[in-house]
């Protein structure tokens, strides 16, 4: 298995993500800040090159470091 370009924080942000979660109810499943979310979500999306959440999504699934 290759490994992941997520960290494990990331990953579990953007599992809650695809499971329709708000910024919000993310930081509240994982007790971390809001803006700490936020900076995961633009972590990753500076890792894939991506502008959006939703392109970030896609280039995961596409991956496979994500899955629906």
């Amino acid at each position: 298995m290759t490994k992941s370009i997520l960290t494990k924080r990331e990953k579990e942000v953007f599992e809650l993500l695809v499971s329709n979660k708000t910024t919000s109810d993310i930081a509240n499943e994982l007790k971390i800040s809001e803006k700490t979310v936020r900076n995961h979500i633009s972590n990753v999306m500076q890792k894939l090159g991506v502008k959006g959440r939703a392109g970030a999504i896609v280039e995961l699934l596409k991956i496979g470091e994500i899955s629906l």
